[in-house]
């Protein structure tokens, strides 16, 4: 790879007040679309977080107290090396997490406009004033940082997913200890170590250990450790939240979601199809957001549902480092046959295969299941594959009750010619996003971003939802003379 001369910096190592060897052994790092090793990571123990929390508590306070010019002069440049480096992370990208080139050079981009986003935040105001009834007295809310915050981020938008969070919170005074996934461990934490502290970033501020459960177990569970911000699975979510919630620690969760997209009566069918095929095949639908559920009015679902099988099978299958494709691989074989299962099952249940539903080795083709029912796995389940089950609907008020019959909350998507009747449903849709004319799988790095129900805790990454999410409130009280009480 070319990354190879730079190799011996991160090899078999973790980023914690320089490079370590990890107590917690090393992997290596599989490539998805080949099986071939193509690196060895560190892993993380427990003493390692030990050690990172108790580090990053001292860094902490001279970082806070750094002036926020500084700060966010660190971040822009941070932001400058990520795009110099950019050839290196992306074909890391690409081999190490089976991203397509394309959908590796707009994860750099998101994370370089989170990079920025995060470099203004310090220079915002960071509290306010409010009256008080007592006279003479001045009362100032300001936003002061948690402390250390821990980050554990997935494996599928490993750079942009680790980022939102990274970035917000080390420019508001906190220190961060990311924990990446280690199937994305290079792409989603070394190499951004490596930025970081190319960029001048203060030892100790940032440390960056890849680990399985018991390391994440570790940081969350970490009394050093203030705030927690979870990317992934919701079962593993609600584990972490009830955690945090026993030690009164500050947790922002962002978890799975199973996405509806609602095609009304007047929709423009061809643009429809081409959001649905985007949302549920990006990525080979491995994404929290994915369009996961089609849902479609009686009268055109056979128009729909056959051009979106004919978009599917137009789609190439392969190897992102070696050709051009639409789809690379999936990430490994668990994936893999827990999607299988999800369409063989629904096939047997009565679904209508009209494209894919095959796969060699784990590169599993865009597939689109027609008479999808709600009793039925493609409807009930989060896929996280290629596959768009169709669901009929014959109203608007069935439409609304068919998306809320889901526990997730994340994305929503709407197709009409109207905006007041879309505008009207989207108020009744139990989702944290939710988009007119477009496709579930959105992000702007300056609107609040997150899920409701098992989707997570509310919208929380993005602009000014960050100085609330990687800060705590105090309340000062001023005044020139002490009050004399009665006492």
């Amino acid at each position: 790879m070319s990354n190879e001369g730079n190799a011996h910096v991160w090899n078999a190592r973790i980023h914690s007040n320089g490079w370590k060897t990890a107590r917690g052994g090393t992997a290596f790092v599989i490539e998805p679309a080949t099986g071939e090793r193509i690196g060895v990571i560190g892993i993380g123990s427990p003493e390692d977080i030990d050690d990172a929390a108790s580090s990053a508590a001292q860094a902490q306070e001279a970082w806070a107290a750094t002036p926020f010019d500084q700060r966010a002069a660190i971040m822009r440049e941070a932001a400058r090396l990520l795009k110099e480096r950019a050839h290196e992370i992306n074909e890391w990208n690409v081999r190490e997490c089976g991203s397509t080139r394309a959908k590796a050079e707009w994860e750099l981009h998101a994370a370089y406009e989170q990079l920025q986003m995060a470099a203004a935040l310090p220079m915002q105001p960071d509290g306010a004033l409010y009256p008080s009834a007592i006279a003479h007295r001045m009362n100032l809310c300001r936003h002061v940082p948690v402390g250390t915050v821990g980050v554990i981020a997935p494996w599928n938008f490993p750079i942009l997913l680790a980022m939102r969070s990274v970035a917000p919170a080390l420019a508001l005074g906190n220190a961060v200890i990311l924990k990446p996934d280690p199937q994305s461990a290079v792409a989603g934490g070394l190499l951004l170590a490596r930025v970081f502290e190319d960029a001048g970033l203060p030892p100790g501020v940032l440390h960056v250990i890849p680990g399985g459960p018991a390391t994440g177990d570790a940081l969350v569970r970490h009394p050093k450790v203030g705030m927690l911000s979870f990317t992934g699975s919701t079962g593993v979510g609600r584990s972490i939240g009830e955690i945090c919630g026993r030690m009164l620690k500050k947790v922002a969760l962002e978890l799975g979601g199973n996405n509806a997209i609602v095609v009304l009566d007047d929709a423009d069918v061809e643009a429809a199809t081409s959001s649905a095929a985007w949302g549920a095949f990006l990525h080979q639908g491995q994404i929290c957001m994915q369009t996961g559920r089609h849902l479609v009015h009686r009268s055109i679902v056979g128009q729909y549902a056959a051009r979106l099988a004919e978009r599917a099978r137009n789609l190439t299958v392969g190897d992102p480092f070696k050709q051009q494709v639409h789809l690379g691989p999936l990430i490994n074989e668990k994936q893999r046959d827990r999607i299988d299962g999800i369409v063989q099952t629904s096939v047997d249940a009565g679904a209508t295969l009209l494209a894919g539903g095959r796969f060699s080795g784990l590169f599993y083709e865009p597939t689109v299941l027609a008479g999808v029912t709600p009793d039925m796995a493609a409807f009930r389940e989060e896929i996280f594959g290629p596959v768009a089950p169709v669901t009929v609907f014959d109203s608007d008020d069935e439409a609304v009750e068919l998306v809320n019959a889901s526990d997730y909350g994340l994305a929503a998507a709407i197709h009409t010619r109207s905006m007041s009747r879309g505008l009207a449903l989207s108020s009744r849709i139990r989702a944290g996003m939710v988009h007119l004319n477009d496709q579930t799988v959105n992000n702007e790095f300056h609107v609040p971003f997150g899920g409701m129900g098992a989707s997570g805790n509310g919208g929380r990454f993005g602009g000014p939802a960050n100085v609330h999410e990687f800060t705590q409130t105090q309340w000062v009280s001023v005044m020139d003379s002490p009050i004399r009480y009665p006492f």
